[in-house]
């Protein structure tokens, strides 16, 4: 395969997804973002396996995260627990272009999320009808959706269904090991129980993912959460509140990406004055980075 934005399979006649290169029915629809928990009582999650993206960052001094899963291959049959909006996702959301659902929101992201700046599915003005809360779980904890839910609130709402995101370059490149890079264990310290690890797994060439000392898993298959890509992107935060942060996504700084069980340094760029502008990651040689085609985690750490 070349290493191109958008690859696609020419003896299988099936396009790739632009954001995970992987060959999908579903490439040329629109990515739905959806805000996740990450709170002990939700896990586990419904549908985070099945993103092809997935960023993740503290959202309180405290440490607390809060990660948004976006979709564009799979369609889960439940996606949740689904929580309030964060100021610092919207950037992210919009550079992939996609539709970002959500169960409210804190002060600054709900005033611009209310002025349209990215197309939107709130679920206090849906519960009931494109969101439902699942019971045997305590509120706030019990927002959960579909896709078929979400896909009628979009065409409800009138928002578009075609893909505008221009794609990451992906290729497979040759799995052999540079010693001096191996990284086959791959730590995030995040304040426990919120803190990571990605352990590469050689028989998938893949990273499975635990969280606070457990497997992360799926509610949806009962399957651990693995990923081909593990981004860790660096950056700053500024204080807000004891129950808000903010994180700048937008800019630049450094990153280190792990695939194949190695790890490569690299520089991640988001134009701040361009909302919708495509976060690009940048290798050695200020090539834009390629990667292994299938799901991507980035990890947003702070400096």
């Amino acid at each position: 395969k070349s290493g191109t934005a958008l690859t696609s399979c020419a003896w299988l006649n099936m396009p790739s997804s632009s954001i995970s290169g992987t060959e999908c029915e579903n490439s040329e629809r629109r990515p739905v973002a959806v805000m996740l928990s990450s709170d002990l009582v939700t896990r586990p999650l419904s549908g985070v396996s099945q993103a092809d993206i997935v960023f993740e960052m503290p959202v309180t001094p405290s440490g607390v995260t809060r990660m948004v899963a976006v979709y564009q291959c799979e369609s889960p049959k439940e996606v949740g627990s689904i929580r309030s909006a964060r100021e610092d996702f919207i950037p992210l959301v919009a550079g992939l272009g996609a539709i970002y659902a959500h169960w409210g929101g804190e002060r600054e992201a709900l005033a611009k999320l209310k002025g349209r700046i990215v197309d939107n599915i709130d679920a206090m003005k849906y519960e009931g009808t494109y969101f439902y809360r699942r019971s045997g779980m305590k509120q706030p904890h019990n927002g959960f959706s579909s896709f078929d839910k979400l896909w009628q609130a979009a065409s409800d709402l009138g928002y578009g269904t075609n893909n505008t995101f221009s794609g990451y370059v992906h290729k497979d490149n040759d799995k052999s090991k540079n010693i001096s890079n191996l990284a086959e264990v791959v730590a995030i310290n995040y304040t426990a129980p919120f803190n990571i690890i990605w352990s590469y797994d050689k028989v998938t060439d893949s990273y499975k993912r635990t969280r606070g000392g457990q497997p992360e898993i799926d509610y949806n298959n009962d399957e651990q959460v693995k990923a081909k890509v593990v981004i860790v992107m660096e950056t700053e935060s500024s204080f807000i509140s004891k129950d808000y942060m903010n994180v700048r996504v937008t800019g630049e700084g450094r990153f280190v990406v792990y695939q194949h069980g190695i790890k490569a340094n690299g520089k991640w760029k988001k134009d701040p004055e361009q909302l919708d502008s495509k976060l690009v990651f940048y290798d050695s040689d200020g090539k834009e980075f390629e990667f292994m085609p299938g799901k991507i985690w980035v990890e947003i750490t702070i400096n």
